[in-house]
């Protein structure tokens, strides 16, 4: 499992348009194979701060995520929204173990 954290700072008068773009792309994240999760969250006392929580499988799922349509539209949509560049950390499982996700 690699599972990704990424943190966005969003220009505080584009919030509404970063969300609804966001929201498309992670809809369009989960039907793909590979990807067991791929929440967006944002920050309770700054709403112009959001974390990606994406989860996949494994590398080639990862790779094939960044090559999809949805994920190109989503970059292009959003990268002149954000306040500064995102930044990201990786995780690999510890619990629950991989067969249960």
């Amino acid at each position: 499992m690699i599972i990704l954290h990424v943190h966005v700072h969003v220009k505080a008068e584009l919030i509404g348009s970063f969300k609804q773009a966001t929201i498309e792309n992670a809809s369009n994240s989960v039907r793909e194979p590979g990807v067991v999760r791929f929440d967006v969250i944002e920050q309770t006392d700054d709403p112009s701060r959001f974390m990606l929580l994406e989860v996949y499988r494994d590398a080639a799922a990862q790779a094939a995520h960044k090559e999809t349509a949805h994920y190109h539209n989503w970059l292009a949509k959003v990268t002149d929204m954000l306040a500064e560049p995102r930044t990201r950390q990786t995780y690999t499982n510890v619990c629950p173990p991989d067969q249960d996700w």
